[in-house]
C-alpha cells in the first residue's frame, strides 16, 4: 500500500503561481512513477503531469506545458508540481497519483490517489 497526502492549494489570482506537494509513505514508493490529475466539476479527471522513479523523464498534458513542472525528491518521498502563469480553466481538484510501472502506465490511470487538493484560480 502507498498513502498519498496532497498540501499547498488554494486561491490564487490569474498569472500567479503555486506549489502542489505530495507526500508518499508506505511500501516501496520512491520506486513507483508518480504525478498529477485534475477534476474540475462535471468533467472526467485528466492527467496532468508525470514523473518516472528516477526524476529524469516526465510528461505533460497540452494544455499545461510550458507552464507546469513536476519535480520529485526521493529521499523526502515527496513530489512537487510547480505551477506559473495559472489560467481560470486551470481550476479543479488536483490528485497525487502514484502507479508501480513506467511513466506512460501512470499516464493511463493510477494504482493509488490521494485526496485531493483544491486550486482555484480567479479572473
Amino acid at each position: 500500500q502507498v498513502q498519498l497526502v496532497e498540501s499547498g492549494g488554494g486561491l490564487v489570482q490569474a498569472g500567479g503561481s503555486l506549489r502542489l506537494s505530495c507526500a508518499a509513505s508506505g511500501r516501496a514508493s520512491s520506486t513507483y512513477s508518480m504525478g498529477w490529475f485534475r477534476q474540475a466539476p462535471g468533467t472526467e479527471r485528466e492527467f496532468v503531469a508525470a514523473v518516472d522513479w528516477a526524476g529524469g523523464n516526465t510528461a505533460y498534458a497540452d494544455p499545461v506545458k510550458g507552464r507546469f513542472s513536476i519535480s520529485r525528491d526521493n529521499a523526502k518521498n515527496t513530489v512537487y508540481l510547480q505551477m506559473k502563469s495559472l489560467k481560470p480553466e486551470d481550476t479543479a481538484v488536483y490528485y497525487c497519483a502514484a502507479r508501480s510501472g513506467p511513466l506512460y502506465t501512470l499516464i493511463r490511470g493510477a494504482d493509488y490517489w490521494g485526496q485531493g487538493t483544491q486550486v482555484t484560480v480567479s479572473s
